[in-house]
Order: C-alpha cells, then sequence, then structure tokens
C-alpha cells in the first residue's frame, strides 16, 4: 500500500484561507459591538465585570473556507514548457514548485507534459513493462566519473557522473570509507549478452529476477550506477550492504541524488529481488522527495502500476 501523502503548500495555502475569514469574522464582531451603548456613555458607574450584550446581533458571520485543488496545471507553468523545450530537468522541476510537487502531478494524472517513458529525462522509468523506443536507446553526453575507482571502465551520463563523484567524495569524507564503481552504462548489445548469460546458468525464470532483458535495463539508460566497497581491495557486490558504505548509501545516497532502486521487500513490484548495490539518479530534487515521502520503488513514487512480470 502506497504512503498517503499531503501537499504541503496546498495544505499551507488552505490554512491561510482559514486564518483570513476567521480575523475577518471577528473584526465583523467587533465593528457590531462597537457601536452598542455603555455605561460610561451615559454618565454611569461601570463594572469591568459586567458582560457586553450581543442581544441586538441578529446573525452572526460564518467564515468562509474556500476550497481549493490540491494540484496545480503544472503543464501551464511559467518555465515549464521552456525547460522541456532546452532539456533542462531541473529547471522543468524548479518552474513545478519542487520535486515532490512534480510527483504528485504526475501520479495524479495531472501532468501530461511529464514523459516518464522518455529516457533523455531524469524521471525516467524503465522496467519489465516500460522498455525503452527506440529499443537500442543509446544516450548522449555518456563520460568517466572523476575520482571514482572504475572497476569496469564504465562511462555514465555526464550528470549522473558528476553525481557519483560527489556521492564517493561524500561518503569518504564521512569516513565511512571508499565506493567504487563497478558498472556504469551498458548498451543494448552488451545487454545481450549479460542476460544470455544468467540465463545459461539460472534459466529463464531466474535469470528475470536478476538481470534485465535487453532493452529493459536501467543501465542502459545512462543513469544508474552498480557499486561496490573497497577497503585497499574492492569486495564484490553482495558484500555491499553489510559494509559501513552499504549503510552510509542507504542513509546519504538522496542527498546527492540517488535511489537504491530494487529493495529485497519491493520483488512484488518490480520484479527484481533486492540489490543495495544498484543506484539509480533521479536528481537532488526527486530524490529528496522519494526520500521524504517514505517510497521504495518508483512505481509507487509515480503511481505506475506494478511490474513483476514482462508483457510477452
Amino acid at each position: 500500500m502506497r504512503p498517503a501523502r499531503l501537499r504541503r503548500a496546498a495544505f499551507a495555502a488552505g490554512l491561510l484561507v482559514v486564518a483570513a475569514s476567521l480575523v475577518g469574522a471577528t473584526a465583523a464582531i467587533t465593528a457590531a459591538t462597537a457601536g452598542a451603548p455603555t455605561a460610561s456613555d451615559a454618565g454611569e458607574r461601570t463594572d469591568a465585570d459586567e458582560p457586553v450584550s450581543l442581544s441586538h446581533i441578529s446573525v452572526l458571520p460564518v467564515p468562509d473556507v474556500e476550497q481549493r485543488a490540491l494540484t496545480d496545471d503544472i503543464c501551464a507553468l511559467d518555465g515549464v514548457a521552456a525547460g522541456l523545450a532546452s532539456g533542462d530537468d531541473t529547471a522543468v522541476i524548479e518552474a513545478a514548485g519542487g520535486g515532490e510537487m512534480l510527483r504528485a502531478a504526475v501520479a495524479a494524472g495531472e501532468a501530461p507534459c511529464i514523459p516518464l517513458d522518455d529516457p533523455a529525462h531524469l524521471w525516467v522509468v524503465v522496467n519489465k513493462t516500460r522498455p525503452y523506443n527506440p529499443i537500442d536507446y543509446r544516450p548522449s553526453g555518456l563520460q568517466m566519473p572523476d575520482g571514482v575507482r572504475n572497476l569496469a571502465q564504465g562511462s555514465m551520463r555526464d550528470v549522473a557522473a558528476v553525481a557519483l563523484n560527489d556521492l564517493v567524495t561524500a561518503a569518504r569524507d564521512a569516513g565511512a570509507g571508499e565506493i567504487a564503481l563497478e558498472s556504469g552504462f551498458r548498451s543494448y548489445r552488451t545487454q545481450v549478452q549479460s542476460y544470455g548469460s544468467q540465463v545459461a546458468s539460472r534459466g529463464v525464470s531466474g535469470a528475470d529476477l536478476v538481470s534485465a532483458r535487453p532493452g529493459y535495463s536501467e543501465h542502459q539508460s545512462g543513469l544508474t550506477a552498480d557499486v561496490v566497497a573497497c577497503a585497499g581491495g574492492c569486495g564484490s557486490l553482495d558484500d555491499l550492504a553489510a559494509t559501513a558504505q552499504g549503510e552510509w548509501i542507504v542513509e546519504h545516497a538522496w542527498e546527492h541524488g540517488w535511489i537504491v532502486r530494487y529493495e529485497s521487500a519491493e520483488t512484488g513490484t518490480t520484479g527484481y529481488v533486492g540489490e543495495p548495490w544498484h543506484l539509480r539518479y533521479v536528481g537532488p530534487d526527486l530524490a529528496r522527495a522519494y526520500h521524504e515521502g517514505g517510497w521504495r520503488t518508483l512505481e509507487d513514487f509515480f503511481g505506475l502500476p506494478a511490474a513483476p512480470d514482462y508483457l510477452d
């Protein structure tokens, strides 16, 4: 079950409307009572404890609580169309009001301008029912991440490469230890070989739990990093979870725009067994919304159906 969400901005706006209405009501009562004659006006002795009579007021004002929509049409907001046209996802999210505002609008079906199937965007969702189009898509702007031990000399999209450097540097400076890149971008052709190897050793059903079919792998987006922990030498992917680096990733990866894409308890939604080493870059704004909202899958985050199995 997805956790319930409150739209903070809309909720705060609603409180302001109620508060303003109550202030107006109070002012109306004050104005009405100000005209009532008092004992001092008639030159008589006053009694501080004597209540003021409101019998001359026939109807008390009732606060008018205005109903507000919880979401705006973000596609009509200034800057969203311009950001989409220029390919600036950060500008789009900012113009939409932040990561949570964009997420909520998409999940509510109120943001048709935000294409979750376009791999050029940080918010793309690739899973067993959402392949790339074209199937052999290859991202532009691939580069090696600087300042990161790169075990297979893997590349990534430029924004993800910079963000991985930031994550690795922050973990080291925090005393968690060294994090290395085991695998980054994989082309369609490379995934043919990788998936075929898994099928040969596990069979199709076993392979589908641990490896994506060609054209369905997040690695093909250039926004994914499989990472390992190093202390002199580097451990395996399976070793990561039990290390200080693995614990640090769970707590802090979101601060640098990364989420753990496949959690062990979410196989029924993602279709994959847990992979604590598989990090997906979504950018700092969406990663913050994902973390603060307690989300565990991108499918739930964006209100998409679960995708445990392929359609064919």
